[in-house]
């Protein structure tokens, strides 16, 4: 539903830090489903761990907010270069690692608007297995504050 060309375009992220390949699913004001292909390639694998690789729950949540960025720019009419800030993270829970080779599915709930701040509740998965679940909210704002 939203390609990787199109994600660029929302948000202002690029390689290494960009943490959502597509979105699958999107329901405007309500809810996005986006991918997140994790590989042997990305850098932080090199240390985190060298011998037992996982990927760092800190970015885990950093591509819940990705996706929950491209949900509320997709469900509102922003103009000029915007971004999201996080506010808040709460209630964050690791249930499983995530390791290279996983396909890490970020389903995200819109649980309150009030104008340019978001509340969402996100869950991950790889497979049908509870990955990372967490509650956050976000600022979107001028791309300069």
């Amino acid at each position: 539903m939203v390609d990787t060309k199109e994600i660029l375009s929302l948000l202002p992220h690029r390689y290494p830090f960009l943490l959502v390949d597509r979105v699958i699913e999107l329901e405007p004001n309500n809810r996005v489903v986006g991918i997140k292909n994790v590989t042997i390639n990305e850098p932080f694998f090199q240390g985190h761990f060298p011998d037992n690789p996982i990927m760092p729950g800190v970015l885990i949540v950093e591509a819940m907010a990705q996706a929950a960025g491209i949900l509320a720019f997709k469900s509102s009419r922003t103009e000029g270069k915007k971004t999201v800030y996080f506010m808040s993270i709460e209630k964050v829970k690791f249930r499983r690692p995530v390791l290279p080779g996983d396909q890490l599915r970020l389903e995200i709930q819109v649980t309150q608007t009030r104008g340019n701040v978001w509340k969402f509740s996100g869950n991950t998965f790889v497979g049908d297995r509870l990955t990372t679940e967490a509650e956050f909210i976000v600022m979107i704002a001028d791309e300069e504050l």
